[in-house]
């Protein structure tokens, strides 16, 4: 793992000042320091990984606002994926995580079935157990009650309400990030994750359905 170095000096700057004037005028002041210090370092990272983790790529810095009440143009953070594992650097730091995110309906329909049986369940369980003893927090979407078909004394009628599950780990702002610490932080989390994404990708695996 060779070629990233850290994310630039002026990477939080950067972000801090995009929250603070999230304009077309400030992106385009100040569109070579995210080129230099943000995407140019994300790029080097996803590379770095590649061989480990597959192929990654770097999301648009340009937010979707045709459905949203919020019309600011740009993310406030940059985000890189290498097939499920997530890495995003931002003004409040850099966060490494992996999993699923949201759950397609037939996605989750074979998540409930595969933990609501007590042998994958309980399974489930004790990685996320290990998860959570090594620093790493768990994430994802909830129902607000329990699903259909769920008695509410099933032993893991929690974990059933997840639409989304995920580990993750972050770092608030500091010297590591502008070095290459930043990329062990990364790899090391991605790797202690690969437990609950091996999950995941044995008893749920890709969405069948069409995309929208």
């Amino acid at each position: 793992m060779t070629g990233f170095a850290g994310f630039g000096e002026a990477a939080i700057d950067f972000y801090d000042g995009l929250v603070a004037d999230n304009s077309k005028a400030y992106w385009t002041d100040n569109r070579e320091l995210y080129e230099s210090d943000v995407r140019a370092p994300m790029q080097a990272l996803l590379a770095a990984v590649e061989d480990e983790f597959g192929p990654g790529k770097i999301f648009r810095p340009y937010r979707d606002v045709r459905f949203s009440a919020d019309k600011t143009p740009y993310k406030t953070h940059c985000g890189g994926i290498a097939g499920p594992f997530y890495v995003e650097v931002g003004p409040d730091g850099l966060m490494a995580a992996g999993g699923y995110w949201r759950m397609a309906p037939d996605q989750l329909t074979a998540f409930r079935t595969a933990a609501a049986e007590d042998r994958r369940g309980e399974d489930l369980e004790r990685r996320l157990a290990a998860l959570r003893k090594a620093g790493i927090e768990i994430g994802g979407e909830q129902l607000k009650t329990r699903p259909r078909g769920i008695g509410p004394d099933h032993p893991r009628v929690e974990l059933l309400r997840h639409k989304g599950l995920y580990g993750w780990r972050r770092w608030s702002p500091d010297d590591v990030l502008h070095d290459a610490g930043a990329l062990d932080r990364v790899v090391s989390t991605w790797r202690a994750l690969r437990p609950l994404v091996e999950w995941l990708g044995d008893h749920v695996g890709r969405s069948e359905l069409p995309r929208r």
